[in-house]
């Protein structure tokens, strides 16, 4: 039988970093076993529904490569892949459970179910409407009168089934209520839509959360009344914030537009959400997306909750940036440099390779680059420093020094490297002072992105010696 797995997200707004790792996840598995990943667009609940919220499912998974066999935009033998345009189907199915007992027709008004508390407090359904005959369904539907269509769940016994994470899994049906399979409006809930569409497009393995482990008993009640096959069960941890909370998309966690957004690249967020809750057999961390495909399996999913860790992540997005070529990182950075204070100020591609084993997001290079655009009249306090040894005397002292010897050399970043050190050889100083004291004096900065003679092919020889000069008066 050939595997067939299915993303199914609600278009409610952005692609979330639990959903995308679900696609992700379902995509790998089908991939490995040589199977198909379907898209199916779960819209029942239209008043979630948020304008361009397909388009961004599109989108992110194309970005991401988790490119779909079947689903709403390319087609495939089992469409519509919207719930919305299978309508008219659920309800057939609807009646047809109701006919086979495993559903019944209710019609309690909204203030008899606000009085239903059961031991605890909580509001329970109890079943009343089961009782009712067919020829009094039959009356009030043709009356008009509104109703819903209910799962009837068993009263005693349990559920037990197979997950191919959790093992044997089994809940009691007394923990369960009734609930609502086709709402009044002749929509399906998800409950029973997704049951229904993963069925009908032959849906081998569903992939999601462990929030719906307690829910699959339900699910399978459904396939058993039927007399469908019940799929395999693969149900992935949750992904954490900390040991406390979990990430909530309705809690404005981030997205996968959020990342990119903050400066990382599509191939770390792809390998980072992969490991949160799964891991390939070695320690290897840095994982392209062709090795996620040979890596990937269900032996390697997880049952313990995986903590999202940000710094981590920034950790293998500075990995990413140092494997790369420079001519790659630049692809990158140049668009950053271009928005940048020092846009067209300086040699970009230098910068860029400046920056490259330097920042660990994109959005860090113009954090750095952007104090550069700017000079003026700097705190001369900068040239003190207990470290490096220097105060505004020693820098009064030193930079005239500096200024002779860099006046005729040729300006590069060895020879002028060259000539710092021959200086600090000629004083007898420590190479801190002289590197220092040359720094703070061209740039007017104490932190800079590089080092002194790096700065200093950045503003070139004329704009260095004028500094230079500058700064010298400004200590007489």
């Amino acid at each position: 039988m050939k595997v067939r797995t299915r993303f199914a997200p609600s278009p409610t707004g952005f692609l979330h970093i639990g959903g995308l790792r679900t696609a992700l996840y379902a995509y790998l598995y089908a991939k490995g076993k040589g199977g198909d990943f379907i898209l199916r667009l779960e819209d029942t609940d239209q008043t979630r529904y948020v304008d361009g919220a397909v388009e961004l499912i599109y989108s992110t998974l194309r970005e991401t490569g988790l490119n779909w066999d079947e689903g709403p935009d390319v087609g495939g033998k089992f469409g519509p892949y919207i719930q919305s345009e299978r309508k008219s189907l659920y309800m057939d199915y609807a009646v047809e459970l109701v006919e086979k007992g495993g559903a019944y027709y209710c019609f309690c008004t909204k203030d008899r179910l606000e009085t239903l508390l059961d031991e605890n407090g909580q509001r329970k359904y109890d079943k009343h409407c089961l009782s009712l005959s067919k020829e009094e369904v039959a009356k009030r539907i043709a009356s008009g009168e509104q109703y819903v269509i209910r799962q009837n769940i068993p009263k005693t016994g349990e559920c037990a089934y197979t997950d191919l994470v959790f093992g044997e899994v089994s809940f009691d049906f007394k923990d369960m209520e009734d609930n609502i399979l086709m709402k009044s409006d002749g929509m399906p809930t998800y409950n029973f839509a997704n049951v229904v569409d993963d069925h009908l497009m032959e849906i081998t393995h569903v992939m999601r959360g462990t929030e719906y482990l307690s829910s699959t008993p339900k699910y399978n009640l459904m396939y058993d009344n039927f007399g469908w096959e019940r799929p395999q069960y693969i149900h992935m941890p949750p992904i954490m914030k900390n040991s406390k909370e979990k990430l909530s998309k309705r809690h404005g966690d981030a997205s996968y537009a959020d990342f990119i957004n903050s400066g990382y690249i599509k191939e770390t967020v792809i390998n980072y959400i992969a490991l949160l809750g799964w891991s390939p057999k070695s320690d290897q961390e840095k994982l392209t997306f062709e090795e996620l495909k040979n890596l990937f399996s269900v032996e390697g999913i997880s049952k313990h909750p995986a903590i999202f860790d940000e710094k981590k992540m920034k950790w293998l997005n500075g990995e990413y940036f140092k494997a790369m070529t420079e001519q790659e990182f630049f692809t990158h950075a140049k668009p950053i440099i271009e928005k940048s204070a020092v846009a067209g100020m300086f040699d970009d591609e230098y910068l860029s390779k400046l920056m490259k084993t330097r920042v660990e997001l994109l959005t860090q290079i113009a954090e750095k680059l952007d104090p550069l655009a700017e000079y003026g009249d700097w705190d001369l306090e900068i040239l003190t420093h207990k470290k490096m040894k220097t105060d505004t005397e020693i820098a009064k002292a030193i930079l005239p020094e500096i200024l002779n010897v860099m006046k005729d050399i040729e300006w590069t970043e060895e020879k002028v490297h060259d000539t710092l050190l021959a200086l600090v050889e000629k004083l007898e100083l420590k190479n801190s002072q002289v590197l220092w004291c040359f720094r703070i004096a061209i740039t007017g900065l104490a932190n800079t992105p590089g080092g002194a003679t790096e700065m200093a092919k950045i503003f070139g020889k004329d704009t260095c010696i004028s500094r230079i000069e500058k700064t010298i008066a400004r200590l007489a």
